[in-house]
C-alpha cells in the first residue's frame, strides 16, 4: 500500500463529495486507501459516502470527538507507507499523489 488518505468530515457533505471525486482520479496508478472519519454529521454525509464511494473506508462516529482524535482513529488502522491528512474542502489534481509519493521515495 503506497498511501493512506485520511479525511475528517463534519457537516460539509458537498465539499467532501468534491474532495472524494478528486481523490478518486488522483489515486490511479498507486495503491491508495482512503479513510473518511465522520464526526456525527447531520447532513447525510455518511449515507453519501456509502452510496457514492463504496471503496472508501468509513468510520462513522456517534459523537464529535474532535479533529485530532478522528485523524488518529484512521491513522491507527491505516496500512499505507505514507499517510496524507486531507481537509474535506480540498480538491487535488490528478498528479498530486504520484508526485507526493515520488518525492517521498
Amino acid at each position: 500500500m503506497d498511501l493512506s488518505v485520511v479525511i475528517v468530515n463534519y457537516n460539509v457533505r458537498y465539499f467532501l463529495e468534491q474532495a472524494l471525486l478528486s481523490v478518486e482520479r488522483a489515486r490511479v496508478g498507486l495503491e491508495v486507501e482512503v479513510w473518511v472519519v465522520d464526526n456525527n454529521s447531520a447532513d447525510n454525509s455518511v449515507e453519501m459516502v456509502r452510496e457514492r464511494f463504496p471503496w472508501v473506508r468509513l468510520i462513522a462516529n456517534q459523537g464529535n470527538p474532535g479533529f485530532s482524535v478522528a485523524n488518529n482513529q484512521a491513522i491507527r488502522q491505516a496500512r499505507g507507507k505514507y499517510v496524507l491528512l486531507l481537509n474535506p474542502d480540498t480538491v487535488v489534481e490528478e498528479e498530486t499523489f504520484r508526485r507526493c509519493v515520488s518525492f517521498m521515495e
